[in-house]
């Protein structure tokens, strides 16, 4: 079969196998896309300064990008199969660059939320492109080699950005939270567009406007409520109208798909049960991961009174702890399943959150260093293997779909961690006890947040893991696609694994 070189090859000499290619941009996208979100929230007392808000003025700022982010997630998978992965791709990452480049010279905070937009819809596009993109190139066996390094950015991404924050802040101003996505962007853009491979797609079907809108508009609605319920009361009727709109929107969404031929979501996929069951730990088990995330930065600054800088380099042993682990759990993930790790890892972090519930204004940073440590430990088995598994029989054609579902489980879980915690910590706080809540608000916030590992960590020990190991082990059959993909195990779907 005649191979089509890659778009803007200046001649086939300089091709590079796809297998270094795929990695190297998924990584860049990973980094700057995770270290976005994750910085510009230590930039929001600078722009009200500057623009005179005050901090609840500010809120478009975070909730848009989220709320944007899920509104585009449900058309990715048929632009990404109809367009093919490198089209999107750079697509979605030249309008991300592009809007924080505007973000960073907005002129009012009008213009700011309305860039801010732009981003959170490029994201929506960009994250499960990026994974589609990954995952199609490599066999499962290898995907659980390469994951064990695409964990790295994104594990030092958010650990390392509130210090890049605080030093870009202080040092030049909030404006660079922005513009520090391009230095390393517009190298990944020039460098995927020589050297990616130049997939065509496919013939996706027809549009399915109806399942689109009534998806995005579901998923946007309960991703505003989810967001602002702690901030505005969860009786609020902006909220209580949002949330149930949404799940009338959802509702009908699910009775549209399931009836469609062709549907933007693909929601089929759930009646495979290892597909089902890690996407249901993604979703719980990402709160107390999250949650522990938010939470920590929130106990320093505000019950012990560290400083930004201080709380961001406490937290950062975190990523080390996650490093050490990935290695070890994918090195283990063929031979004793993701059933092990994962339900293990997840009583690890009950345990450490266990311990933090335990600290109060006397502990000592070196500590909270240790006890960040050891939760990184923990939550290094979970993010591999969960993802490796979910992916483990699903057909290769259905790759895109099923990546789109994983990210929007993962950004729903994502964003309950910070509500869970914020309405645990107001529920802590008695009436005119002031905006600092007490030291018992956290204990309790890190108690609730080990309550939902620990039945989590229940469940994952359900997980039917089976056809996950044999699938890792090359072992599903000998028949596989042009990329060494494994057959899909379609005769071990539902069943539990040994």
């Amino acid at each position: 079969m005649r191979r089509r070189l890659p778009a803007f090859s200046a001649a086939p000499s300089f091709r590079l196998s796809q297998r270094l290619v795929v990695p190297v941009v998924c990584v860049s996208v990973t980094f700057v896309a995770i270290v976005d979100g994750a910085i510009t929230t230590v930039a929001l007392p600078s722009i009200g300064r500057q623009f005179g808000l005050s901090t609840t003025e500010l809120d478009g700022v975070v909730v848009v990008y989220p709320v944007c982010l899920a509104m585009a997630i449900p058309a990715s998978a048929w632009l990404v199969e109809r367009c093919g992965g490198k089209r999107v791709l750079l697509t979605a990452l030249a309008g991300f660059l592009g809007s924080s480049l505007l973000c960073g010279a907005a002129l009012g905070i009008g213009q700011l939320v309305a860039y801010r937009a732009l981003q959170g819809l490029s994201a929506g596009v960009l994250f499960p492109a990026s994974t589609a993109l990954l995952f199609g190139t490599f066999t499962s066996a290898e995907q659980i080699r390469v994951s064990r390094y695409m964990i790295v950015p994104q594990q030092i991404a958010p650990a390392a950005a509130p210090v890049l924050g605080g030093l870009l802040v202080d040092d030049l101003s909030w404006r660079w939270v922005f513009y520090v996505n391009l230095p390393v962007g517009l190298p990944a853009l020039l460098f995927g567009a020589l050297f990616l491979a130049d997939g065509r797609g496919s013939r996706p079907g027809r549009f399915d406007l109806p399942g689109l809108l009534l998806s995005a508009g579901g998923l946007s609605t309960v991703m505003f409520g989810v967001c602002e319920g702690p901030h505005r009361g969860w009786s609020s009727p902006a909220i209580l109208t949002a949330l149930a709109s949404g799940a009338v929107l959802l509702t009908a969404a699910v009775a549209v798909e399931l009836r469609t031929d062709q549907p933007a979501l693909r929601l089929r996929l759930f009646a495979d049960r290892l597909f089902r069951d890690t996407n249901v730990i993604n979703l719980v088990g990402l709160i107390p991961v999250m949650g522990t995330l938010y939470l920590g930065p929130l106990f320093l600054q505000q019950a012990q009174g560290r400083t930004a800088l201080e709380s961001g380099l406490t937290t950062f042993p975190e990523a080390f702890g996650v490093l050490l682990t990935v290695q070890l759990s994918g090195a283990l993930y063929a031979r004793v399943g993701p059933r092990v790790i994962v339900g293990c890892g997840l009583t690890g972090v009950g345990a450490v959150l266990l311990l933090f519930a335990g600290c109060d204004t006397g502990t000592g940073l070196w500590t909270f260093r240790a006890l960040m440590f050891l939760f990184g430990a923990a939550i290094g088995c979970f993010f591999i293997p969960t993802t490796v598994a979910s992916l483990a029989t699903v057909e290769r054609a259905d790759l895109p779909q099923a990546t789109m579902l994983n990210t929007v489980v993962r950004q729903t879980g994502g964003a309950l961690a910070p509500a869970v915690v914020t309405t645990a910590l107001v529920l802590g706080t008695s009436p005119g006890a002031g905006a600092v809540p007490p030291l018992a608000a956290y204990q309790h916030s890190y108690l609730a947040l080990a309550a939902i590992a620990a039945a989590t960590a229940v469940f994952a020990f359900t997980l039917p893991d089976g056809p996950a190991r044999a699938a890792a082990r090359g072992a599903a059959g000998h028949a596989t696609g042009t990329s060494g993909r494994p057959a899909p195990l379609r005769q071990r779907r539902g069943r539990v694994g040994s």
